[in-house]
């Protein structure tokens, strides 16, 4: 029994690997935008525009002096938005506040913010 199962170890061992490489230089890959749907394919689309940023998902530093007459304002394709306010500088914590369009908004820090339209992707 031993002498069978080392001779099975010896022959399993014994197994060849072999690849073989595919000349793709006269293949290209297609372009992205070619096979992208939805708001996948807008967004790439919005890119090659010029917008990198189509969905507004960048930081939006907030004016020192945002009154209730200047707020900040907020672009948003909807009703409303959700939005996080760092107070201090050195905060651990970010403050979560909901816009809605046509009102204005105060956090806790004193600032004001405030939704305005803009176009969907």
């Amino acid at each position: 029994m031993a002498g069978l199962c080392a001779r099975i170890v010896l022959q399993t061992s014994r197994r060849h690997f072999s690849c073989t490489s595919v000349k793709l230089a006269d293949k290209m890959m297609p372009d992205p935008i070619e096979h992208a749907t939805g708001l996948e394919k807008r967004e790439l689309l919005a890119r090659q525009t010029g917008n990198e940023d189509p969905f507004d998902m960048k930081v939006i530093k907030r004016s020192m002096s945002s009154t209730r007459d200047k707020p900040n304002t907020i672009p948003s394709a909807f009703e409303s938005r959700i939005i996080g306010c760092i107070c201090e500088e050195d905060a651990t914590c970010i403050n979560w506040m909901w816009l809605y369009k046509g009102q204005q908004t105060r956090c806790e820090c004193g600032h004001w913010f405030k939704l305005v339209d803009k176009p969907p992707v």
